[in-house]
């Protein structure tokens, strides 16, 4: 797999909570440089980032984000607002307690709920594995694929784990054939990379990767041209 495959496949991400706007229009500028899926940013940049942008690349931002426990009347509009500013995909935080508390059907309504709001743009449903037992992770890639959601994603990058190998695999083995799979959180490497998309991630969040292009190039750069020795 060539690095062209794998950066189609990054959703470049900044969503730490002091990213500035010079911070997101560089994240901007490397997603086009790299041709990477999209940017994944907060929703108060969406607006700025589509006019920025000019089509050049698919928007996307967080809603219920990061911990999910927002009504779903509040999801629901955070999504038409998103919309409304610019987004073209939406990846939603999903209730963890209810799925602790085995409420299933809320949980079922809420997406059914959020990929409506969403029509025809891409919506990603976060569940948060390394919150999750087994059977909690397999019971989401049943509701994910009920509900109609486009994709399951591993994780939101700000709890104590990310995604993992076997949780790629324990989705590819239990979601719908439409519904796709994003891993995201932890991804370090080109390596791991690949071995996420080798898997059946047909999405992965990260910021790394596209920062390891930048480094390695500015590396090939300086030994061009003798810098910093």
């Amino acid at each position: 797999m060539d690095r062209e495959q794998i950066f189609q496949a990054v959703d470049h991400t900044l969503l730490a909570p002091g990213a500035t706007w010079e911070e997101i229009r560089r994240l901007c500028d490397d997603a086009v440089q790299y041709h990477t899926a999209s940017v994944c940013i907060p929703p108060s940049y969406v607006s700025r980032a589509k006019e920025y942008l000019k089509g050049q690349m698919p928007v996307c931002t967080v809603i219920g984000f990061p911990n999910g426990y927002q009504t779903t009347a509040v999801k629901v509009f955070e999504t038409g607002d998103a919309l409304a500013n610019g987004a073209d995909e939406i990846d939603m935080v999903i209730n963890i307690g209810d799925l602790k508390d085995k409420n299933y059907p809320k949980i079922l309504k809420e997406i059914q709920a959020v990929k409506e709001a969403c029509g025809s743009h891409i919506l990603k449903v976060i569940i948060e594995t390394c919150l999750l037992t087994e059977e909690e992770k397999i019971e989401m890639c049943r509701l994910v694929t009920e509900a109609g959601a486009d994709f399951i994603k591993t994780s939101t990058g700000f709890s104590r784990g990310g995604a993992t190998f076997d949780d790629i695999r324990l989705f590819a083995g239990h979601i719908g054939p439409q519904v796709k799979i994003k891993a995201a959180g932890g991804i370090s490497s080109f390596e791991d990379a690949e071995e996420f998309l080798r898997l059946g991630a047909a999405r992965l969040g990260t910021s790394r990767i596209v920062k390891l292009a930048k480094e390695e190039n500015h590396g090939q750069t300086q030994a061009d041209t003798g810098g910093d020795r």
